[in-house]
């Protein structure tokens, strides 16, 4: 067996005058705060109000936040209710389990309730925040090597993951270290964020172009990296639930990608309703020589 490099941190808890910090919460925010100020300045870049993404965030980041826990809580239900089960800790967010899908579904509900209250392309909006959106997720993935949760089956590889006894699942105690798929879906995701950034300039995408390559290249990453991890969820047909939700989202995606390539070609023009264009002041013209009466010398 080769000797691990990547060891699990010995606690993803710290206590400041007995207030506990956890680094769970720390990157998720950590990831908020980068992707608002990416999606910020892009939308500048592209003429609109910066004012409008930090709307944007205000309304759709609880509510992501709120999605997010619904769909972990929904999918892994065996986690919290049933026998020998505390449903009260379908509440505890800081132990870690929130699903992007329900994170996205609800983050984006916020996003056009917003486009729709600033007279804003909810397209553009989409599209500008989409590689913020993955930056984040790569930096929210540090938040589960902390928690020392969603690793992956055990390897001999030189980069395995060294997992405490006590945080191993049934079946799986004589091992010592396993996949680091926290690692693999971050790598992952700055990939896409590269490739993201890149067609955007290279092809001026708009009317939601960004967004939906993002989805087809992130359920991608997705789809492999869910294969490889052995925490105890729902499965249906021998294969895990997220994996099902991956496909069927890869090729919804991809599908409405293929569209707008075809139907929606360029970028829109104006994507911001509340940017306020400043008013010239028309110059009234002094007369000047040529205007007075010619004179012979």
């Amino acid at each position: 067996m080769f000797p691990y490099v990547i060891p699990s941190p010995p606690s993803g808890v710290w206590y400041v005058l007995g207030f506990p910090i956890r680094a769970y919460a720390i990157c998720i925010l950590a990831g908020i705060v980068v992707a608002l100020v990416l999606s910020m300045r892009r939308w500048k870049a592209r003429g609109g109000n910066p004012e409008t993404i930090e709307t944007v965030a205000i309304v759709a980041v609880p509510l992501g936040i709120i999605g997010a826990r619904i769909y972990h809580v929904i999918t892994d239900y065996q986690l919290y209710f049933g026998p020998g089960r505390d449903p009260i800790r379908a509440l505890y967010i800081w132990e870690g389990g929130l699903g992007i899908w329900g994170a996205v579904a609800l983050g984006a509900l916020g996003a056009w309730l917003v486009a729709r209250k600033r007279g804003a392309s909810f397209l553009a909006i989409a599209d500008t925040m989409a590689p913020g959106i993955v930056l984040a997720q790569a930096i929210g993935r540090l938040g589960n090597w902390f928690n020392q949760e969603l690793f992956g089956r055990p390897t001999d590889l030189p980069w395995g993951l060294a997992i405490d006894p006590a945080n191993r699942p049934a079946g799986f105690e004589q091992f010592d270290t396993f996949h680091p798929t926290f690692l693999y879906e971050m790598l992952w995701n700055l990939g896409v964020l590269a490739v993201l950034l890149w067609a955007d300039r290279r092809f001026r995408l708009g009317h939601g172009k960004v967004f939906a390559l993002y989805v087809v290249l992130y359920t991608v990453g997705r789809f492999w990296i869910e294969a490889l991890r052995i925490d105890a969820v729902n499965t249906i047909g021998g294969f895990r639930l997220n994996n099902y939700t991956s496909l069927i989202v890869f090729v919804a995606a991809l599908v409405w990608l293929v569209w707008l390539i075809r139907f929606r070609p360029g970028r829109e023009e104006v994507v911001d309703a509340s940017v306020v264009v400043p008013d010239t002041e028309t110059e009234v013209a002094e007369p000047t020589d040529s205007a007075a009466p010619h004179k012979e010398p």
